[in-house]
C-alpha cells in the first residue's frame, strides 16, 4: 500500500512552506520533541535533591542523566534501522508508547540503583522518535522548507527539555522529588496520546533491508564525521553545564533555593526561537557560517557566566542557549540534507554521537566540577567548543546537497 502510493507521487508533492500537510508535520514532531526530553532531562533539575536523598555525590547523581541519554545513544542506530525496514511512522509511534510506562515507573524505584536501571531502560525506549524524526522530514517536506521544519522540532525538543526541568524542579519544593517525577510522568503521557493523533503517515518512504553499508557510507565522508563530531562536542558543554550549575547556584556565594535554581532553565526558550531562526537562515545563506556563527555564540555565553554574579550567570547562560540550539539544528540538518540514501542511518549516526556527547562528555564535565569548580568547567566546555568550530570549518558541500538542496545566495557556502 504504502509503496504503491510512493509511486504515484511527485517529489514535488512534498509539504511545502505554509501548507496544511506542513503546519500538521510540524505540530506532531514540536510535541514528539516535547514529550520526549521531557522525560529524558526530568532528572536533571533534580541533581542537587537526589544527591541528597541518596547519598551520592554530583558525578554520581549526575548517572541519572548520563545512563538515559547513554543507553539512548546505543539504540538510536538500531532503531533507526529498524525504521529503514518497518517505516518511519511505525517506529516512532511504538518506541513513545513503550516509553510511557518505564515513565510512570521512575518515581516509584526504592533506590539509587533502581532508579539508575529504569532511567537507563527509558533512554532505549525514548530513542525512537529522536532516531527517526529527521529522516521522517527529510523524506516529506521539501527541500525549501526542510530548515524550517527542522528547526521548528528542534524548538519542540528545547521546550521539552524546558519543562522538564521547570515542572518537577517547582512540584519537588512542594511535594518532594518523587511528586516532581510523577507529575512529569503524567503530563509527558498526555503529550504522547496527542502525538499518536497528530503525526501524518509517511507517503515518501520505501523499504529497504538493514545493513551496514549505510552506516560505513555516511562514516566514510569527511564532512559527515565532521558534523558527527560537532554534535558530540555541542551537546558535552551544553549537558555539562546545566548539569552541574544548579550546584553552584545553591551553594555560597548564591545560596539560592530550588525553585529559584529550576527557574533559570527558563532560558531554554531561547533555543525555542534561535533553532528555527537558524535552520531557515541557513536555508538561505548557507549552513556552515550559520553553524560558525553559533558556535561562537555559545562560547560568548559561556564565558559570560564566569562572575560570581547572578545577572551575568543568567545572562551567559541564555546566550549560550541561544546559541547551542541553532548549532544543533543546523548539524543535525545538515546530516538530513547531506544523507543522498539511508537517511535514518545517517541521522541515527548523528544522534549517537550527540547522545555519546551528553552522556560520556556530561560526566567527564562533572570530573571538571569537582576538581576545579566552575572556573574548570568553564574551561572544559571552551576546549570542546573549539574543537566543534574547528570541525565544522572542515565541512564542505557535497555533490548530492549540490543537487537537492534549494540555490543558497552566491558564495555562502
Amino acid at each position: 500500500m504504502v509503496s504503491s502510493l510512493v509511486s504515484t507521487l511527485s517529489p514535488e508533492e512534498r509539504h511545502r512552506r505554509d501548507s496544511p500537510g506542513l503546519r500538521r508535520v510540524n505540530l506532531a514532531l514540536f510535541i514528539a520533541g516535547l514529550t520526549t526530553f521531557i522525560s529524558l532531562y526530568s532528572a536533571q533539575a533534580l541533581l542537587p535533591a537526589l544527591s541528597r536523598a541518596f547519598h551520592v555525590s554530583p558525578a554520581g547523581s549526575s548517572l541519572l542523566v548520563s545512563l538515559a541519554t547513554g543507553t539512548l545513544a546505543l539504540a538510536v542506530i538500531p532503531v533507526s534501522a529498524l525504521s529503514e525496514r518497518f517505516g518511519r511512522t511505525r517506529v516512532m509511534l511504538v518506541s513513545s508508547a513503550i516509553a510511557v510506562p518505564l515513565g510512570l515507573l521512575v518515581p516509584l524505584c526504592p533506590s539509587f540503583p533502581a532508579l539508575a536501571a529504569v532511567r537507563a531502560l527509558q533512554g532505549i525506549a525514548l530513542a525512537g522518535v529522536p532516531a527517526v524524526a529527521m529522516a521522517y522530514l527529510a523524506e516529506e517536506v521539501h527541500p525549501e522548507a526542510f530548515g524550517g521544519a527542522m528547526g521548528r522540532y528542534i524548538a519542540g525538543n528545547t521546550i521539552g527539555g524546558l519543562a522538564g526541568r521547570l515542572l518537577p524542579g517547582f512540584v519537588t519544593d512542594l511535594a518532594g522529588w518523587r511528586w516532581g517525577l510523577a507529575v512529569t510522568a503524567l503530563a509527558s503521557a498526555l503529550l504522547t496520546v496527542a502525538f499518536w493523533a497528530l503525526l501524518p503517515r509517511s507517503r515518501f518512504f520505501t523499504p529497504s533491508r538493514p545493513g551496514l553499508g549505510g552506516l560505513l557510507r555516511h562514516l566514510r565522508d569527511p564532512g559527515m564525521r565532521r558534523l558527527y563530531v560537532v554534535g558530540l562536542v555541542l551537546m558535552a558543554t551544553f549537558v555539562t553545564v546545566y548539569n552541574y550549575l544548579g550546584y553552584r547556584l545553591i551553594a555560597a556565594p548564591f545560596g539560592l533555593p530550588q525553585t529559584v535554581v529550576a527557574l533559570l532553565f527558563i532560558m531554554y526558550l531561547a533555543g525555542t526561537f534561535s533553532s528555527p531562526m537558524a535552520g531557515s537562515l541557513a536555508d538561505r545563506i548557507g549552513r556552515r557560517p550559520v553553524l560558525l556563527g553559533a558556535c561562537l555564540v555559545t562560547a560568548g555565553g559561556l564565558l559570560l557566566t564566569l562572575p560570581d554574579s547572578l545577572p551575568a550567570v543568567a545572562a551567559g547562560l541564555l546566550v549560550m542557549t541561544t546559541g547551542f540550539f541553532a548549532a544543533h539544528s543546523v548539524a543535525s540538518g545538515w546530516v538530513g540534507r547531506r544523507a543522498a540514501t539511508a537517511r535514518a542511518h545517517a541521522s541515527g549516526l548523528y544522534l549517537f554521537f550527540y547522545y555519546l556527547g551528553s552522556s560520556v562528555g556530561g560526566s567527564a564535565g562533572g570530573l571538571a566540577y569537582e576538581h576545579g569548580r566552575w572556573p574548570s568547567t568553564v574551561a572544559y566546555g571552551l576546549v570542546l567548543l573549539a574543537v566543534a568550530f574547528a570541525a565544522a570549518l572542515g565541512v564542505r558541500v557535497s555533490a548530492g546537497e549540490k543537487r537537492t538542496a534549494p540555490s543558497p545566495s552566491p558564495g555562502s557556502e
